[in-house]
C-alpha cells in the first residue's frame, strides 16, 4: 500500500490477465456492455486528468483555436481535423521550435496516411486509441524504477497471443464467440472492427480489439489516477470524492451521473443502439487525447 510503483505494476498486470480472460470467454458482450457500463465514466476521467489537471483549460488561444476543429470532429466531421487540432496545439506549445516543427511534421504525415485510407481511418484510428491511455500511463509520472516493465512486458506477450491462430481457437474451443446478444454475433464485430478482411484474422482483431478497449477504460479510471496523486498511499474513498467534486464542480458530477444513468437505462431497452450512440457521443475524446498527447510530449520536463 505504501509503495506506488509496486501496487501499479500489480494492479495493472492483474487487469491485463482479466481483461485477457474476457476478451477469450465472453468478447462479443464486453464489446456491448463495457462502453455502456464505463464509457462515460472515462470521458469523465479524460476531461478531468487532459484538460482540468493539466491546466490546459485555462489556456485561452490554445481552446479558441485547438477547440474548432475538435468540435467539428465530435459533430461528425472527417477524421483529418482531430490531427489539425493537433498540430495547431503543436505550435502552440511551450517549448523550442525544433521540437515543435518536428511533432507537425510527423502529425502531418500520420493525418496523411490515415487520410490515405478513406473510410477505414477512423477504424484504424480507434485501435490506435485504445492503447494510446498506455502511452499516457507511462509518460505520467517520472519512473523511479523497473517495475513498470513487467505489466508492459505481460501487455505485448498478451497482444502477441490474440494476434495468433491459437488464442481464437482457445476462444471457440471456451465458447467465447459462442455467446453474443441478439444480432451482434462474430459476423456483426466482423462488419464493424475487421470489414473486408479474412474472417480468422478478423476475428483475432476483434479480439484484440475487445482486450484493449478495456484496458482503455482500466487505465482511464484507475492507473492514471493513482499515477496522478501526490501522495504514494491510495486515499479513501471519501477522499476520492471530495477530489473529484472539487475538480468537476456539482454541475460537472451531476451531468455525468445523468449520462451514465441515461446509458444505461437507454441500453435496457436497445443495447445495440446505446451502445452506437456512445461511440458517436465519445467520438470527440480519442482527437482529445491526441492534443493532450501532443502537448505531455512536447512540454513535458527532461
Amino acid at each position: 500500500m505504501r509503495r506506488r510503483e509496486l501496487r501499479v505494476a500489480l494492479v495493472f498486470s492483474t487487469l491485463i490477465l482479466v481483461a485477457l480472460a474476457g476478451a477469450l470467454l465472453l468478447p462479443l458482450w464486453l464489446l456491448l456492455l463495457a462502453p455502456i457500463a464505463w464509457g462515460v465514466p472515462h470521458l469523465i476521467a479524460d476531461l478531468r486528468y487532459l484538460v482540468i489537471r493539466s491546466g490546459y483549460h485555462l489556456r485561452t488561444r490554445l481552446w479558441w483555436l485547438a477547440g474548432g476543429p475538435l468540435l467539428w470532429v465530435a459533430g461528425g466531421g472527417e477524421l483529418v481535423w482531430g490531427f489539425v487540432a493537433a498540430i495547431v496545439a503543436a505550435l502552440l506549445a511551450r517549448a523550442d521550435f525544433g521540437r515543435r516543427l518536428l511533432a507537425v511534421v510527423l502529425l502531418a504525415a500520420t493525418a496523411a496516411a490515415v487520410f490515405s485510407l478513406g473510410g477505414a481511418g477512423d477504424l484504424v484510428f480507434s485501435y490506435f486509441h485504445n492503447f494510446l491511455a498506455i502511452a499516457f500511463w507511462w509518460l505520467w509520472r517520472p519512473r523511479t524504477g523497473r517495475l513498470h516493465l513487467l505489466p508492459l512486458a505481460l501487455l505485448l506477450a498478451a497482444a502477441a497471443f490474440l494476434l495468433s491462430p491459437a488464442a481464437l481457437a482457445l476462444s471457440h474451443a471456451l465458447g467465447g464467440l459462442a455467446w453474443s446478444p441478439a444480432g451482434a454475433g462474430p459476423d456483426h464485430q466482423l462488419w464493424r472492427l475487421a470489414p473486408g478482411l479474412p474472417p480468422e484474422l478478423g476475428l483475432r482483431l476483434v479480439l484484440l480489439f475487445c482486450f484493449s478497449q478495456s484496458l482503455h477504460y482500466g487505465v482511464w479510471l484507475h492507473l492514471v489516477p493513482d499515477e496522478d496523486r501526490e501522495r504514494a498511499t491510495p486515499p479513501s474513498f471519501r477522499a476520492s470524492y471530495d477530489l473529484l467534486r472539487r475538480d468537476l464542480g456539482d454541475v460537472g458530477l451531476v451531468v455525468a451521473a445523468l449520462l451514465t444513468l441515461a446509458s444505461a437505462a437507454w441500453a435496457v431497452v436497445d443495447l445495440g443502439a446505446a451502445n452506437l450512440g456512445y461511440f458517436r457521443m465519445a467520438r470527440f475524446h480519442g482527437h482529445l487525447e491526441l492534443v493532450a498527447g501532443t502537448l505531455l510530449l512536447l512540454e513535458r520536463r527532461r
